[in-house]
């Protein structure tokens, strides 16, 4: 089947966060948005007729997630991971944050250390602070714009007998690492060792590009299965973020039945009739729409590389392993984080993630969301263009 994935396709009059937040986070709303991590393609066809049948009906009351739901993710881990999942396995949550959230309450105290590897998605930073842990920063070493893992700082921060979670982004937001094996050979040895519980964001996992694997570390390393937390959503894969529905594989039963209690107890296990049913059409019948949606992002991705190279190749630019976010490193123009900011928004009209916001370490960095028609991406390049051209003295 052919998807038009070049059409542009309006959605003001939606709600959109990354259109009606506009104003608020950029103080205009003439920003062409490239931020926030969905996507401008329509979902799945399998997706938007499994919605639309369902709507017809005219009764939304509550409703259950029965073997169907189990199913469809037991066969999409199977049949894209090569995982091999029990239905037992298997908890519900709303959200991969959520889930998060509900690890750090079950499994570590006020006052305890969460690890996180900086630069690293913004809520990362709040879910850690606002629920009274301590942030520990393993910060991720960056050279010539590729990241890797300080194993050194990992093994002290994770010896402190006060740490008791390591918040894990695999594939990495924003750097774009889809983690090796004997990267995450490596933590699953740290954390085992000082019993340090992984709670691995698997958001991003179908989404490896360029011919990159993700490998699933509770699968890849069985003996740290009583120390691991998997979370995953269909959420970013297929454009369905708004239905808000996810879920953690937890294999060791006493690790999945505090979880189970303690999402109970905070009410976040009900979910919302549809979010199930776009699961099931997703991961049953998206597949061949994935695959072509890879290519695309694969496309887009090299545009921006070609365009970097020719019209601005100070800037820094590696291509991303997984993940439709490019992090584009801006320090040789020779900005303050807020300058850099201001330029962007007010010379080039372009609404980007502003570095900083995913910790200090993104100074000078802005990231890019390539999750959008061809002509919007080339739009936004040629306002960057409009930007360096004022600002950079190079």
């Amino acid at each position: 089947m052919k998807y038009n994935l070049d059409e542009i396709i309006q959605r003001e009059g939606t709600d959109a966060y990354k259109l009606e937040l506009r104003e608020m986070v950029f103080g205009t709303s003439e920003v062409l948005p490239l931020w926030v991590a969905d996507m401008d393609f329509k979902a799945p066809p399998s997706v938007i007729k499994a919605l639309q049948d369902r709507a017809a009906h005219e009764i939304y009351g509550y409703t259950i997630r029965d073997k169907k739901f189990t199913d469809s993710i037991i066969n999409w881990l199977g049949s894209q991971h090569q995982w091999n999942v029990k239905k037992e396995w298997i908890e519900f949550s709303p959200g991969v944050l959520p889930s998060i959230m509900v690890a750090i309450h079950e499994y570590s105290e006020s006052g305890d250390n969460v690890i996180i590897q900086t630069p690293v998605y913004p809520p990362f930073y709040s879910i850690v602070t606002e629920n009274d842990r301590n942030i520990l920063k393993n910060r991720l070493i960056e050279t010539d714009g590729y990241y890797t893992i300080d194993f050194d700082l990992l093994e002290e921060q994770a010896s402190d007998p006060k740490t008791k979670v390591f918040a894990f982004s695999n594939p990495h937001n924003p750097v774009g690492r889809a983690w090796k094996k004997e990267e995450l050979k490596r933590i699953a040895e740290i954390c085992i060792k000082h019993d340090v519980l992984i709670v691995s964001d698997e958001i991003h996992s179908d989404l490896c590009l360029f011919g990159n694997k993700h490998y699933v570390m509770a699968d890849l390393y069985p003996e740290v299965r009583d120390r691991i937390i998997t979370c995953m959503a269909p959420s970013k894969t297929f454009n369905v973020a708004g239905l808000s529905t996810a879920y953690a594989i937890i294999e060791d039963k006493k690790i999945r039945d505090r979880f189970h209690k303690r999402l109970w107890a905070m009410q976040l296990h009900m979910g919302n009739l549809f979010g199930g049913i776009a699961l099931e059409a997703s991961y049953n019948g998206g597949a061949e729409w994935l695959l072509a949606l890879k290519q695309y992002l694969e496309a887009n991705a090299l545009l921006v590389q070609d365009f970097i190279k020719e019209n601005m190749p100070e800037v820094g630019f590696v291509l991303p392993e997984a993940t439709y976010l490019l992090w584009f490193d801006f320090r040789k123009w020779g900005l303050s984080p807020s300058k850099l900011r201001k330029a962007m928004v007010e010379i080039g009209k372009v609404g980007m993630n502003d570095g900083v916001s995913f910790g200090t370490e993104g100074a000078g960095f802005q990231r890019l969301n390539i999750g959008s028609p061809k002509a919007l991406i080339q739009e936004g390049l040629e306002r960057i263009l409009k930007v360096r051209n004022e600002v950079f003295k190079g």
